[in-house]
């Protein structure tokens, strides 16, 4: 039998789905990856569904969902529960457009200071330090 018919170790676990272990050990915490039974006087072995679900879960990362909203998306997991899952991934977009809408705002402002520091030339105190020393 070969090492992926028995399962992976943890490091195996870790390596493949491009974690540290400790990830690993934090997902079982969390309650996104079973911890499989320890066999007596052996080491735990995953099987593949746990490399597909750590897939899963970086995938939904790459998406901007947090680990609790991914422990929701996971309960949705078999695909039968649109609405739910729909209404979730809507929550997201409407977040990241606030996000969005935020740090435009934080460019323009940049990008004013920038210019200010620009046309200054050097003269007198830096308009980005002072902008940032002062109290609101």
């Amino acid at each position: 039998m070969t090492q992926m018919a028995n399962g992976m170790t943890i490091g195996r676990l870790a390596k493949e789905a491009g974690v540290n272990v400790e990830t690993i050990r934090y997902y079982h915490r969390r309650g996104l990856l079973d911890e499989p039974r320890k066999p007596l006087g052996g080491q735990r072995r995953y099987p593949q569904s746990a490399l597909e679900r750590m897939g899963f879960i970086k995938r939904a990362q790459q998406l901007g969902f947090t680990l609790a909203e991914i422990q929701e998306l996971l309960a949705y997991s078999d695909g039968r529960n649109w609405t739910p899952t729909r209404d979730l991934a809507r929550r997201k977009y409407a977040t990241l457009g606030l996000h969005l809408a935020q740090i435009n705002r934080m460019r323009r402002a940049l990008k004013r200071l920038i210019a200010k520091s620009l046309a200054g030339r050097g003269r007198g105190c830096c308009p980005i330090i002072a902008s940032l020393a002062m109290r609101d």
